[in-house]
């Protein structure tokens, strides 16, 4: 065993130098498992690593070590062969106080492979009955969640875990979303065959300046590079990227993206939303750019936080295929509907008509700011382009659709 140590001390003069910084190791031929220990004092810094053919991993500040494997790696990792040469620790600087951070990296690199953990088999859940909403021939309104986060990332709970939730709680597909990551993608067909739900791949691509989701099998985007590059990327391998959460504190969307380059899709409802009266994320959106896209997302990550996976539920027209329905091909023409949940009021866009269900006595707010008072259980309206939502006598939106 062999072993690589970096110390000193970060200062916010680094921090504002530019984050990660990237410490250098050299693996030898013959390498069969790497460990990456971090120490440090105050502050937070986050932890990735990257090999000489490119990204193998991070896990942000969830972790304070990890190790790769040829045939396993720490949730957030990317196991596979241990090319020889020049690796790199990369070390975010996320929060770094006047005094600075000491800190100490310890890497371990071994001629033998550790076992890899073992995680027991869970029974497929049972499902509430579907909630049947009223579609065009061929088609189908899917219920589900487009932000949550598994042990790959920040989050508490397997991929097989999180999978089972989403059946219990009612959901047709779920797209995980973990942080700067996509290692949890191989993962998510057998987890999603075996649960009974559609597992979406996505990453959510952090940074100080705002957080985006990349939905699709698209590839790990490098979170480094500016913002119109992860669009770029994920437009040019048909995937679909939506602004995350534009409005949530030390989070809200700060990167520059000219008016041409701005996603169509974004999250204006999050979980963070919680009183509906404020309508900042409306206005937001009214300023983004025209025809947004309207999606959804709880953020959830663990059971002890205030989310509940699917609040809100993001609603999705798909085409039936061969027995399953086609999620991304919803999301990138934009079909899309949310609610408060899975059995809330919903607004629904077909054609040339919103439909209103179970919403009576609430309001309907067009584009142009028309309203009109919902009457019945199952109301349409003609509808003109852009975003319209419904909400109720103290103006608090129930619903959303494009």
């Amino acid at each position: 065993m062999t072993t690589t140590t970096h110390q000193g001390r970060w200062t916010l003069e680094d921090r504002i130098a530019g984050t990660p910084r990237h410490l250098p190791f050299e693996v030898p031929p013959g390498t069969a498992a790497l460990t990456v220990r971090l120490r440090h004092e105050g502050g937070v810094l986050d932890l990735g690593c990257g090999g000489p053919d490119g990204f193998r991993g991070w896990s942000g500040g969830a972790r304070s070590e990890y190790t790769i494997t040829a045939g396993w790696a720490t949730p957030g990792y990317l196991p596979g062969e241990l090319e020889p040469g020049e690796w790199h620790v990369w070390l975010g600087l996320h929060r770094i106080p006047p005094d600075g951070v000491p800190y100490a990296v310890t890497v371990e690199l071994s001629g033998t492979a550790p076992a890899p953990p073992e995680d027991p088999p869970l029974p497929p859940p049972e499902r509430p009955p579907r909630r049947d909403l009223p579609a065009p021939s061929g088609t189908r309104w899917l219920a589900g969640d487009l932000h949550s986060h598994t042990v790959h990332s920040d989050g508490k709970m397997t991929v097989p875990e999180l999978a089972a939730l989403a059946v219990r709680r009612g959901l047709d597909y779920l797209a995980v979303t973990d942080h700067n990551t996509v290692s949890h993608h191989p993962e998510l067909p057998a987890a999603g065959a075996r649960m009974g739900v559609a597992l979406v791949p996505g990453q959510e691509v952090t940074t100080d300046l705002g957080h985006a989701n990349v939905f699709g099998d698209v590839g790990w985007v490098d979170f480094r590079r500016p913002a119109a590059e992860w669009a770029a990327h994920a437009a040019a391998r048909g995937g679909v990227m939506s602004i995350n959460h534009p409005l949530s504190g030390d989070c809200a969307w700060r990167h520059p993206l000219p008016g041409d380059g701005r996603p169509r899709h974004a999250e204006i409802w999050h979980a963070s939303w919680w009183d509906r009266t404020w309508g900042a994320p409306l206005a937001w959106a009214q300023l983004w750019r025209p025809g947004v896209v309207p999606l959804g997302g709880s953020d959830w990550h663990a059971p002890d936080q205030f989310q509940r996976l699917g609040e809100p539920t993001t609603w999705v027209l798909a085409e039936r295929s061969e027995g399953d329905a086609d999620v991304m091909g919803a999301l990138r023409a934009g079909r899309t509907a949310v609610s408060t949940g899975r059995d809330a009021p919903v607004l629904l866009r077909l054609g040339d008509e919103v439909l209103a269900l179970d919403a009576d006595g609430t309001v309907l707010i067009g584009p142009d700011g028309r309203r009109r008072v919902v009457r019945g259980a199952r109301v349409r309206f003609p509808a003109g382009p852009g975003m319209h939502h419904l909400e109720t006598d103290r103006n608090e939106v129930i619903a959303l659709c494009g």
